[in-house]
């Protein structure tokens, strides 16, 4: 056998029957990974000569340690708890009073108000039964990044189911609510309507 590079990150100076059993049980079928392959090599080959470059060395090192860092679960999902339509005034966050999940602790049920726990990529869906007029604004922090409008085009003051969806990048202690824009809204209330967030990555 000569030196030859093995995943494409490693070469090795391994003696003639320590190369043999490696290549012998490389391809056996056992299936093994080019990384496990990698580390049977430093592990169980004593008089191996190893050479790595810097990233593969850094992930055979985060491997081997078992220290990486499971994603953190951060949902919730709350409606609004009433038996009447809710009045909105003009600013007015939404306070959904009525926790269906809340892992990560992140929605606060006093303000209406979700505190981001953590940063990622978070998926926000706003659902709402209003009547003509009430415009609804999600929004981080101060901007806004969804709206929602029942026009006023609609006779008769029905109700009219609206949602929005979007899916936006958050820094730890980022502010996601919903608020009402209009100079008055209306919102029916047993569950049609509802704020929900999720992380996502």
């Amino acid at each position: 056998f000569n030196k030859k590079n093995v995943a494409d990150s490693a070469v090795l100076d391994i003696p003639q029957c320590t190369r043999c059993d490696v290549w012998r049980e490389h391809y056996t079928g056992k299936q093994r990974t080019k990384v496990d392959l990698i580390k049977s090599l430093i592990y169980d080959n004593a008089k191996a000569t190893v050479t790595l470059d810097s990233s593969a060395l850094k992930q055979l090192i985060h491997l081997s340690s078992g220290t990486s860092t499971p994603l953190r679960r951060v949902s919730f999902s709350v409606t609004v708890n009433s038996n009447q339509i809710i009045k909105l005034k003009h600013g007015q966050i939404v306070k959904y009073n009525k926790i269906l999940t809340n892992d990560g602790n992140g929605y606060d049920v006093r303000t209406g108000v979700f505190t981001c726990p953590v940063a990622g990529t978070y998926m926000f869906v706003v659902d709402s039964m209003s009547q003509p007029g009430t415009w609804l604004y999600l929004k981080v922090n101060k901007n806004t990044v969804g709206k929602m409008y029942v026009s006023v085009d609609h006779k008769d003051n029905p109700l009219i189911q609206v949602s929005k969806t979007v899916i936006v990048k958050l820094k730890a202690g980022d502010h996601v609510k919903v608020e009402n824009d209009g100079h008055s809204g209306k919102m029916y209330y047993d569950m049609y309507s509802g704020f929900t967030g999720v992380l996502l990555y």
